[in-house]
């Protein structure tokens, strides 16, 4: 069995500091949550930015940008995985399904990915879902996210396929046939949101057969689903995905001290099912992503 890695996703749209007083929320908070998880284990962060001053998703390229460079200033093995999520939900208005309601996100494909053209993160999400989502509906148009993977083909960025149910690996696949995505994909498996993936291992496993010949693949389970599905990834030959975006407690009843207790109890589990959990840098090669900028240094 190859080496399996770790991501953290550290803070998310959804998760609240309601639910979890320490989510990081600052581009400091969020950086320095990055940094410990990496020194805990974690190969990949995946990162959400926040507004500073209330806490709600943002899209600000310059919070970005100040997260990514104390990473990169600190740390500049760990792979940077940037979310391209947000700006895809519609809320239809109650008095007319044609109007937004304020929940309302739609953007443009090249807003939704404005920060991977600045940035260059070595891995870009791409959600390939459209479904109801919460009280709302997500909106994920094909011909949007040929847009969106050629902005992050153009920026060296390695595009993870984010799928929420098996149509979208049906897209996937057609996404392949027709040139916009590279073959040997790498694919989150996101299972538990409702109306997608049931949390079960039946469901893991018929995913997994869906995939593309040749596919690296995470599958995580949001919530109380998140360790059983973590403990079937390890076994079923994927990797590990755990943070505050996906689930607030470390066990029963018990909130997640940080992001990197989170990742510290997930690699227990995988070394005492016999995986090895690979590095940075060992994650990097098995990517095939482009050498650190530590590395680039060194050979210049």
């Amino acid at each position: 069995m190859p080496k399996l890695f770790i991501t953290c996703a550290v803070t998310g749209n959804h998760t609240s500091r309601d639910q979890h007083p320490g989510l990081p929320v600052t581009p400091v908070e969020i950086a320095e949550s990055c940094l410990s998880a990496s020194e805990a284990g974690a190969a990949i962060v995946h990162i959400h930015v926040r507004d500073p001053e209330t806490g709600a998703p943002s899209m600000k390229v310059e919070l970005y940008a100040a997260v990514v460079e104390q990473i990169r200033r600190h740390d500049p093995a760990l792979i940077i995985n940037l979310t391209t999520g947000p700006g895809g939900r519609f809320q239809p208005s109650e008095h007319d399904p044609v109007v937004p309601g304020p929940r309302t996100n739609l953007l443009v494909p090249e807003k939704r990915v404005e920060h991977i053209a600045a940035l260059a993160p070595d891995i870009a999400t791409l959600d390939l879902n459209t479904m109801v989502f919460g009280r709302e509906v997500v909106i994920n148009l094909p011909a949007n996210v040929r847009r969106m993977a050629q902005v992050m083909r153009d920026a060296g960025a390695r595009p993870e396929i984010e799928l929420f149910d098996t149509g979208d690996i049906m897209l996937l696949h057609d996404l392949i046939a027709d040139g916009t995505l590279d073959p040997a994909p790498l694919c989150s498996l996101v299972m538990g949101i409702k109306y997608g993936f049931a949390p079960t291992i039946e469901m893991m496993l018929l995913a997994r057969t869906l995939l593309p010949q040749g596919s690296t693949w995470t599958g995580f389970g949001t919530g109380r689903h998140a360790y059983p599905l973590l403990a079937q990834a390890v076994l079923s030959g994927g990797n590990l995905r755990v943070g505050l975006e996906d689930a607030i407690y470390i066990s029963r009843g018990e909130l997640a001290p940080s992001n990197a207790a989170l990742v510290t109890k997930a690699k227990r589990i995988a070394e005492d099912l016999g995986a090895d959990i690979a590095s940075a840098g060992e994650t990097r090669a098995q990517l095939g992503l482009r050498p650190s900028n530590a590395a680039r240094a060194i050979d210049a």
